[in-house]
């Protein structure tokens, strides 16, 4: 009988998990069945306890219920404990191991597979919810010069600084004030791509050679990107490295066996 895994949300129609994951499954030779549910908003917990009862082994999560994830979990790693959500949860008996592989995914995605180096860079990240928040301690921990995070109500930012003050140099502002400074890696992750807006940003903040980074995917030319590409970014990438990415660390959590994402990513843009 196959291993089972599942991705949980609400809504879930849209998910590419199970795509990804079956495709890691052929690659590695793992037997392993891997499928989307649906959660009621109010029925998250009674929808992971009937799949760990029906067998399963571990679930990736999903919007809108990664902080209750983060509380169902009865042991964390590092990064998930500091991004205050989960979106891998592995179940051992009565253990309930739960991660956050999104920032790991996203700066394997930057650095790997878009060979971009963040050491040494000053990086903006715009956004303060949780989107940022799971990304801040890997981008931190790459060594960038400056991490700078901006967003609309400031007083977010600057408790997300101070949070992650002891990891790294990295400091608050609101959009008005990044105007003058100039950034080699510029990632949006708020949800303004999702509305087809573009965040606030002054003119002229991308430094020679920049790399402009939008989480979301499969929106095309993001008003983000193309502002980017008008004020000259030298690199331009949506998020969907990331979100093959970040499943093959969910599938490293599990089964300890990191798969080839490059062909996944390939056959995804195809798709």
């Amino acid at each position: 009988m196959s291993d089972r895994y599942a991705v949980i949300g609400n809504p879930i129609s849209h998910s590419k998990s199970p795509l990804i994951h079956a495709a890691f499954a052929r690659q590695t030779g793992h037997d392993l069945a891997y499928e989307a549910l649906l959660a009621p908003l109010e029925g998250f917990v009674q929808a992971v306890e009937a799949f760990r009862a029906a067998g399963g082994r571990g679930v990736n999560v999903t919007v809108p219920f990664k902080q209750e994830a983060f509380r169902y979990a009865t042991e964390l790693t590092d990064r998930a404990r500091l991004a205050q959500a989960v979106n891998t949860l592995r179940f051992n008996g009565e253990q309930v191991l739960g991660d956050n592989t999104d920032g790991a995914g996203l700066v394997r995605d930057i650095t790997q597979n878009l060979g971009f180096a963040i050491q040494g860079k000053d990086v903006l990240l715009m956004g303060a919810g949780g989107a940022a928040r799971g990304v801040l301690l890997p981008l931190l921990s790459c060594g960038p010069n400056s991490l700078t995070l901006a967003n609309r109500t400031p007083h977010k930012a600057e408790a997300l600084a101070q949070q992650f003050a002891a990891y790294g140099k990295v400091q608050a502002s609101d959009y008005p004030g990044l105007a003058g400074g100039r950034f080699d890696l510029v990632i949006n992750a708020t949800s303004s791509s999702l509305n087809d807006e573009l965040p606030p940003l002054p003119p002229r903040i991308l430094a020679p050679g920049a790399l402009a980074y939008d989480m979301m995917y499969g929106k095309g030319l993001t008003p983000f990107l193309a502002f980017a590409e008008t004020n000259h970014a030298t690199h331009l990438a949506d998020g969907l490295g990331m979100l093959v990415e970040q499943a093959a660390e969910s599938f490293y959590v599990w089964r300890g066996v990191r798969p080839e994402t490059q062909p996944v990513i390939e056959m995804l843009r195809k798709v």
